[in-house]
């Protein structure tokens, strides 16, 4: 993951995922509390009292439960879904989550965060000549949505 920005012409904020192996960077429009939740962990803040992601993450452990991974799987009506992978008791299970919580998730228990190859290659861009979350900031203040992809966020 390579960070959350503030889109202050949308109103909104952004998840950057960028390919571990790659050059693409794959951009989720989300909404404050989760873009605070994925900043606060980035940022190792914590709290007196858990909030919602650190108290799944506790629940969790409790149960000597793993997150084994997070996958965004799909893009669909202008919405991306995203799968949280659960192994407990040799089982797996699979979650269907927001990728905001998802990865949120996946920050407070460090788990792989990955993205299907077909949503990468559809809505994936290389931002050409910004190697760092400032950079990136800079760059799409005026960045519009719909620019990186099949967005419309007017729904």
């Amino acid at each position: 993951m390579n960070g959350v920005i503030e889109d202050r012409q949308n109103l909104s904020y952004v998840v950057l995922l960028r390919e571990k192996f790659g050059e693409r960077t794959l951009p989720i429009w989300i909404g404050e509390p989760e873009a605070l939740a994925i900043a606060r962990s980035l940022e190792s803040i914590q709290y007196p009292r858990p909030l919602t992601h650190d108290l799944l993450k506790i629940v969790l452990d409790t149960f000597q439960a793993k997150v084994a991974k997070i996958e965004v799987v799909t893009l669909k009506d202008d919405t991306y879904f995203a799968k949280i992978y659960i192994e407990c008791d040799k089982r797996l299970f699979i979650i269907d989550a927001r990728p905001s919580d998802s990865i949120a998730l996946a920050m407070r228990t460090k788990s792989v965060i990955f993205v299907d190859p077909k949503v990468m290659d559809k809505n994936g861009r290389v931002l050409e000549g910004d190697t760092n979350v400032s950079q990136l900031k800079r760059r799409l203040r005026n960045t519009k949505p719909e620019q990186f992809g099949d967005f419309n966020l007017s729904k």
